[in-house]
């Protein structure tokens, strides 16, 4: 029934997949959503937690990507299983070799309708310049304006620098991934970056905003205003105009190569950083190599309406595979954030607490992070764990619900 509503829905609207930006060309979004907050309208707002269903439970979207995605999608699907924890996975494959958007677009109707989803990598392998990233479009689409990537050490793993306590706070929907790209004459292809003073409020205002609701001191914003004085410039000017309104915070920039520099060798001197979409993708994958790789860390994407958890250096993992080697790890803590985003407080605990008893107390490691075990073990031990916990329904008003 769920498909036949979707399919009946989508035939009700316009496509809204295109190759031009902004993405967002639905006669829903247009009207309704895209571009509806004034220049007064500064607050940070929050996503809205979706109703639960069914006597208390929620329904999500789970799109398992490729490589090594189908697997930790499996082991989260059992971990939620064992606990119990009140999800309904509505599980959306999207085949990467397509060169239609029809598996895209149902994707997108579902997280419209559940308000939530967990995902792995979507591979894009057409190279027709027709077809877009399905994850920039998702991100795009549901207008994802911020994904958020708190980069903490975890005791015992091998890094280069231990203790680092980051949080990355990067731009989603604007920047170099605007999808805009043109051969002017023949040999020369043009790339647009675009910056809008709106987006880049948005992110700056939840960067000092997140900074200030957590108990961090200074956040640094990242740029190459030097070379790009116009979109960079921009960018870097309403971060120094909104941090006006947080003055207890420090504010400082830096040069993006630069960043990269002092991250290798003092990360320390960061706190919350507020950066455009490349400068995210570049400093995520830095200091996940330098405090144990892209096994550990989540990510997780926020607009004014919906949520998006996923690995937070988005790697497909392609190479390892169906090789039981794959550090389950990013994919567990994505689905804690979004326990915790629904509000299943104790869940998302008990769940944080057995994958940090196994790696770091038990020490059942995959080998990217010096360990022998395979996944299947990292996952046996967390449930062994888990079965000795005791987890509570935070049943609220839910079942008073008409």
């Amino acid at each position: 029934m769920a498909v036949r509503l979707a399919q009946r829905l989508m035939k009700t609207q316009t496509p809204f997949l295109c190759r031009s930006y902004p993405m967002l060309v639905t006669k829903e979004k247009t009207e309704d959503v895209a571009h509806t907050k004034s220049s007064l309208q500064k607050r940070l707002t929050v996503p809205e937690i979706p109703q639960a269903q069914y006597g208390g439970r929620h329904a999500v979207t789970m799109l398992p990507g490729g490589g090594i995605g189908p697997e930790l999608m499996s082991y989260v699907r059992e971990i939620f299983a064992y606990c119990g924890a009140p999800i309904d996975f509505e599980v959306i494959d999207i085949d990467p070799s397509t060169e239609g958007n029809e598996d895209l677009e149902y994707a997108i109707t579902s997280i419209k309708r559940n308000g939530v989803a967990i995902k792995g990598n979507i591979e894009t392998k057409s190279q027709s310049l027709t077809e877009i990233s399905r994850n920039v479009a998702i991100r795009n689409e549901l207008d994802l304006f911020v994904n958020v990537v708190h980069c903490k050490s975890l005791p015992g793993i091998p890094a280069h620098h231990k203790d680092v306590d980051i949080v990355l706070i990067r731009q989603n929907t604007d920047g170099e991934y605007a999808m805009l790209e043109h051969e002017s004459v023949k040999g020369v292809v043009e790339s647009m970056k675009v910056v809008t003073v709106e987006n880049a409020e948005r992110v700056a205002r939840y960067a000092f905003q997140y900074a200030r609701e957590n108990g961090r001191k200074k956040v640094t914003t990242i740029h190459k205003a030097n070379i790009m004085k116009m979109s960079d410039g921009l960018f870097l000017e309403v971060a120094k105009k909104v941090h006006k309104d947080y003055p207890e915070l420090e504010h400082n920039n830096m040069i993006i190569d630069n960043t990269c520099m002092q991250l290798v060798s003092n990360p320390h001197q960061f706190d919350v950083m507020n950066m455009t979409n490349l400068y995210g993708t570049i400093v995520s994958n830095v200091i996940c190599g330098l405090i144990g790789g892209a096994g550990i860390l989540s990510g997780r994407n926020y607009g004014d309406h919906y949520a998006i958890f996923e690995p937070g250096t988005r790697n497909t993992g392609t190479a390892i595979a169906g090789k039981n080697i794959a550090n389950p790890l990013a994919m567990i803590n994505a689905s804690v954030d979004m326990l915790n985003h629904l509000g299943y407080k104790d869940h998302a605990r008990v769940i944080s607490e057995a994958a940090y008893e196994t790696v770091v107390e038990r020490g059942i490691r995959t080998p990217d992070i010096g360990g022998t075990n395979n996944s299947t073990d990292v996952i046996k031990s967390i449930l062994d764990i888990l079965s000795n916990k005791r987890v509570h329904w935070p049943h609220g008003n839910y079942f008073m619900q008409n």
